[in-house]
């Protein structure tokens, strides 16, 4: 993208898009005018975005991927991504976004196209539907609730425990438990419903992932570290408070706002259907 003025250059149809969404923040209504005015000034003559790429930005705006946190929890990597900051509100440069989102989505095709599965993390109430969501509808493992110790770093004794789980819900099933006295299958309910927590979603991941994508980095420390560990490359959305080094596919973007988390699986999620091989649940090497 063009500089200018020492300013993030912006398209005219960027600028439009980002002027949209910026009016319907009812906390900087009155610096609108000045924040377009900058923006302007920073626009070169020619238009270089095509219609598809205007629509995305006015579709990204709108979901709310360009606000970031307050400037004093700024992370210093972060500024090269921040466009401007607005009643100490930081404003994510949405064409950054989309770069970035680009190669995050061709990596995470690749994992797919290679029958790897991707594991989807999210456990903030505003990523939590979203993570179960793209997780169910693509058949890959997710954690929606609480992140296990050790679901990589110690595989081997967390994949027992998936058996197991497993296990137990083929047998209430079919009715196998109906042997067992009916204290005895009140315990295994109970037991049932508190391994659901942990295991539910991964339930059918019976080898390691080929990626880890993280849509909420900072409630999901512990998962990007053991990722690293196992040299699991994760993707992860990034707000303004993060060090874009946590992650192999940094993707700047508010992760706080359940409307602009959805928008973006649900991007992806387009783009993983046109892979010719969705990863399916890999078969057990003996």
């Amino acid at each position: 993208m063009a500089r200018k003025m020492g300013h993030k250059a912006l398209t005219l149809a960027s600028f439009e898009a980002y002027t949209y969404a910026l009016a319907f923040m009812t906390t900087i209504q009155e610096e609108t005018k000045d924040l377009s005015a900058d923006i302007g000034a920073a626009v070169p003559e020619e238009r270089n975005l095509s219609a598809e790429e205007v629509l995305l930005l006015q579709e990204m705006a709108e979901a709310g991927l360009l606000y970031g946190l307050s400037k004093r929890k700024t992370h210093p990597k972060m500024k090269p991504w921040i466009f401007a900051t607005r009643s100490g509100i930081e404003i994510i440069n949405l064409e950054d976004t989309v770069r970035e989102l680009g190669k995050a989505a061709a990596f995470l095709k690749s994992v797919s196209s290679a029958g790897k599965q991707i594991i989807i993390v999210g456990t903030s109430p505003a990523a939590k539907a979203a993570a179960r969501e793209f997780g169910t509808e693509l058949n890959q493992p997710f954690v929606a609730e609480r992140w296990l110790g050790g679901t990589l770093t110690n595989f081997r004794v967390i994949e027992g425990r998936i058996k197991y789980y497993n296990r137990l819900i083929a047998d209430r099933e079919s009715g196998a438990l109906g042997k067992y006295t009916k204290k005895e299958r009140v315990m295994f309910d109970k037991k049932l419903e508190k391994m659901k927590t942990f295991f539910d979603g991964i339930a059918n991941m019976n080898e390691l992932p080929g990626a880890v994508f993280i849509l909420d980095i900072q409630a999901n420390k512990t998962a990007a570290r053991e990722a690293r560990a196992m040299k699991i490359p994760v993707v992860a959305l990034i707000n303004t408070d993060t060090d874009p080094a946590v992650a192999d596919y940094p993707v700047p973007a508010n992760n706080r706002l359940s409307e602009g988390i959805k928008w973006v699986m649900g991007h992806l999620k387009d783009s993983l259907k046109k892979v010719s091989v969705i990863a399916s649940v890999p078969e057990k090497k003996e």
